[in-house]
């Protein structure tokens, strides 16, 4: 038999009117993640779809898969890892399958287990399960890291649901409103993303981590998370400690290596990257390696020290070159594709860098994404920590994850939506104020945020989305349970202990890098933006077009003045802050053109459900 995973993009609805051209829509918008095969199934007020991208045994694996003469049919994204495992287990118990496909063993395990079917899988996913054996159910799944993201749109009044992989898919049912979320605006230029199960769109929302979502007529639509809680500390020696994770890593890393197709590796030239790719090479002699850089003399380019770990690992490597004169027609391609504003400038990187690995064949690539929040990679993490007992940690670790800081957020709202923010309440007073809350110690409270809350909004949907762009899964070593589980387990001075973080890591990756690489400050993964944006270059240029003062006052968010100032800062006076800020709002207006929106005055009075909450575990949500 057969070993199939299967990578894809699933969508469907629940108590509506979706015709078949409408419904093929969805599926044609979706089809750049999923190009190999397109199938639905339809029935009285439902339907469930998916777009296949084919990584191992390319001529099978047909969904939706389906038990009991199709009373119950599964779509799923993504890969399950244990599915070998799993199908044992339900053949024992009577179960048959026709293929070797992962995703084929979710109904049985599903008519075995029940609702608590993802509590057996190890993988990541998101699964839609429509049960029709009494009265139809609609079951949502997604992983434990939020690695496989899921949209929806839940009318409440109506009892109607819509959902998709990509946020462009969803919107192209009719009944989906694209109105603006007026706080995700603030909420952007405070975290660089929506974060939580919010999202830029008042009435789309995203399944979080863990999450089982189940819809009936009857009992309406219901949210839960699995609990997800670290395990116990663990007392271990500093070495035998790089020593696990060395091992943990280097098994996850040799298991994601399965293809059937070309597959990858993606070196920044960073401790993370460099790592993944040094044991993939370890496994795969000659294995394919990109780094991106980019034309000119640009300040922060890495290239050297990709390069230099791809000579000592023996990877066959490629060094991709990206024109900066071409940014201005790439950026609105990738807000497109993203759905919603991410302020992080290695957006366009990324979608450009996955663009030349499916360019040279390969449709799988390996990243180190996730390393920094697992092991305490980052200047505000290390910062936070070592602050002293009593101190203030919180206002600083905010400002840390700014796109634009709090006064220069202040002085660039328009005069409406400055009143509007301070009646309803900040973003950055409610994250504030609810990591305050917590009552666990501070890495606890820490690690709980930028694992369950910043990681999926910020690093996973882009890396998910702007990978599968171009048909690329891109698997990530770093997010699977157990590696995470033992991570959150060691104690946490082997982790950050002063101005040094990822300790372990380094450790762990000394018998593999050179000392290039082990040795250098880190650098975060990033478009130089501030040479970029200066006078002269096109993405200055580009930023004044979109940004004029006849745009702005569409939105009524911004104060065209204050924008218009800060663009004369920016050329004057160039600065990483100020560079920032004007990314940030070129991106928001640039989603705000894609999606044909527009801030929708006078501004609504605040209300419980605009209100931005950290994850909870377990919780049970009705809507």
């Amino acid at each position: 038999m057969e070993v199939l995973l299967a990578v894809c993009r699933i969508f469907g609805f629940f108590d509506a009117r979706v015709t078949p051209h409408e419904f093929r829509i969805v599926s044609l918008l979706q089809r750049h993640g999923g190009p190999d095969a397109q199938s639905s199934v339809r029935g009285d007020g439902w339907g469930i779809g998916t777009n296949r991208l084919a990584i191992i045994d390319l001529d099978g694996g047909n969904q939706p898969y389906v038990e009991l003469d199709g009373a119950i049919l599964v779509v799923f994204n993504g890969e399950i890892y244990n599915h070998g495992e799993l199908r044992a287990r339900l053949v024992s118990r009577g179960y048959r399958f026709t293929d070797g496909c992962d995703g084929s063993v979710l109904p049985a395990l599903y008519l075995e287990y029940g609702t608590s079917f993802c509590e057996h899988l190890d993988g990541m996913y998101a699964v839609a399960v429509m049960d029709l054996r009494a009265e139809p159910t609609l079951v949502l799944a997604t992983d434990d890291s939020g690695m496989k993201s899921l949209y929806y749109s839940w009318d409440p009044h109506r009892g109607r649901l819509y959902f998709a992989s990509e946020i462009p898919a969803l919107l192209s049912f009719p009944e989906v409103d694209s109105q603006v979320w007026l706080p995700g605006f603030d909420a952007y230029l405070t975290t660089k993303i929506p974060f939580g199960e919010e999202t830029a769109f008042e009435h789309i929302r995203v399944l979080p981590p863990a999450a089982l979502a189940t819809l009936t007529r009857q009992a309406g639509f219901r949210v839960s998370r699995r609990d997800t809680s670290p395990p116990p500390p663990r007392e271990i020696d500093f070495t035998s400690a790089g020593a696990a994770v060395r091992q943990v890593l280097g098994d996850h890393v040799r298991r994601l290596l399965r293809a059937d197709v070309p597959i990858s590796t993606i070196t920044s030239g960073g401790l993370d990257s460099s790592f993944v790719t040094a044991l993939a090479a370890e496994a795969i002699p000659g294995v394919d390696t990109f780094n991106i850089a980019y034309t000119g003399d640009w300040p922060g380019d890495e290239r050297r020290f990709a390069a230099e770990v791809a000579e000592r690992s023996g990877t066959t490597h490629h060094q991709v070159l990206l024109d900066p004169a071409t940014f201005p027609d790439l950026l609105a391609t990738v807000v497109w594709h993203l759905g919603q504003p991410n302020a992080d400038p290695i957006t366009l990187s990324t979608y450009a860098l996955f663009e030349q690995v499916r360019a040279a064949g390969c449709k799988v690539a390996l990243t180190g994404d996730a390393a920094d929040e697992l092991f305490g990679g980052y200047a505000r993490t290390k910062a936070a920590v070592a602050a002293p007992a009593g101190a203030d940690w919180v206002t600083g670790y905010l400002a840390a994850l700014a796109a634009v800081p709090s006064g220069l957020r202040e002085r660039l709202y328009s005069a409406e939506y400055r009143d509007y923010i301070t009646t309803r309440g900040s973003a950055a007073d409610q994250i504030a104020a609810q990591l305050r809350a917590c009552r666990q110690g501070r890495w606890e409270t820490l690690s709980d945020f930028e694992l369950g809350f910043r990681l999926p909004a910020y690093h996973l949907r882009r890396v998910d989305h702007l990978s599968m762009a171009h048909g690329v899964e891109a698997r990530l070593p770093f997010c699977q349970p157990s590696l995470i589980q033992l991570a959150r387990s060691l104690p946490r001075a082997h982790k950050v202990l002063g101005a040094h973080g990822k300790r372990v890591l380094y450790e762990a990756a000394r018998p593999y890098l050179p000392a290039s690489v082990l040795e250098r400050p880190k650098q975060p993964f990033t478009l130089p933006i501030t040479a970029m944006l200066r006078e002269g270059q096109p993405l200055m240029s580009f930023a004044r077009e979109v940004l004029a003062p006849t745009e702005l006052r569409r939105s009524g968010l911004l104060d065209p003045r204050a924008v218009q100032s800060l663009l004369a800062e920016q050329t004057s006076r160039p600065s990483d802050e100020a560079a920032l800020a004007v990314w940030s709002l070129l991106v928001y207006t640039l989603w705000l053109e894609q999606f044909g929106i527009a801030s929708r005055g006078p501004y609504p009075p605040p209300s419980a459900l605009e209100q931005m909450s950290l994850p909870q575990r377990p919780r049970e949500v009705a809507r």
